[in-house]
């Protein structure tokens, strides 16, 4: 197994047990405790986990580092489900729309293939063209640029220079942060970037979010939440949240 792969696996047996031992690691993976040793030392520089005696443990909630793509795509799957179910009522057979990358546009990726016939998509990710590849009536237009290995998507000027060519009808756009103070928040510049492209040419803005998002700042702001039109969410949001939030006038639809 590659380095790269291992440090996935460690993070993703992490995020689903929250301790993991040292011991249970070597016996995972075949390798000797010193190959375990620079694993957790090098997660742990890079912010992923918290060393402890005898293994590791996930660190404090640091909404500016963010987990790679296959441990996102594991993190809040019910919810981003459930919104996703509830984000297709916005959308209508022929309609154009833009999906960012992001592991909550894949799971609506695959509601979109469940339920329309004839629709033009317009992603960077590779995840979600490859679900709605397989609609043979579905036209999808792959934005081409810098492929961004670990989050299997495309970004950069070519990019960016490639989605001011067209002009969709929706834009769901997933997002990091939300918050009345800061707006929305999201993580890897190249992405941001894209996303403001897309919010530019896009008719009307829907953001994805699971109830997690809100409340959060993360490292790179995108937009006001003046310049969307409608926050889709899970029913697990907190009444006293969602009350704030509708309350200032933003939109929500929670289920």
């Amino acid at each position: 197994m590659l380095v790269h792969d291992r440090h996935q696996q460690i993070l993703k047996l992490l995020h689903e047990i929250q301790t993991v031992k040292t011991s249970d690691l070597i016996a995972r993976f075949g390798v000797s405790f010193e190959t375990i040793r620079r694993d957790l030392e090098y997660l742990e520089r890079e912010g992923f986990l918290r060393r402890i005696h005898g293994g590791a443990t996930l660190p404090a909630n640091d909404y500016q580092k963010e987990l790679p793509f296959t441990v996102r795509e594991t993190k809040r799957l019910q919810e981003k489900r459930q919104l996703a179910k509830t984000a297709v009522r916005y959308v209508e057979e022929g309609q154009s729309l833009f999906l960012d990358v992001s592991t909550t546009n894949t799971e609506f990726a695959k509601e979109l293939a469940a339920h329309f016939d004839r629709l033009t998509i317009l992603t960077n990710s590779f995840p979600i063209a490859s679900i709605l590849m397989e609609k043979p009536r579905f036209t999808i237009i792959f934005i081409g640029g810098l492929v961004r290995n670990s989050e299997r998507c495309v970004v950069g000027n070519y990019a960016e220079s490639f989605v001011s060519q067209f002009h969709a009808d929706l834009f769901f756009m997933s997002i990091s942060g939300i918050s009345l103070s800061n707006g929305l928040t999201d993580y890897g510049v190249g992405e941001v970037q894209l996303k403001k492209k897309m919010l530019e040419y896009s008719h009307k803005i829907i953001v994805l979010a699971d109830s997690s998002k809100f409340n959060v700042v993360s490292l790179t702001p995108v937009c006001g939440l003046d310049k969307i039109d409608r926050i889709v969410t899970d029913p697990g949001i907190a009444p006293d949240v969602l009350a704030q939030y509708r309350e200032a006038g933003i939109v929500i639809d929670c289920g």
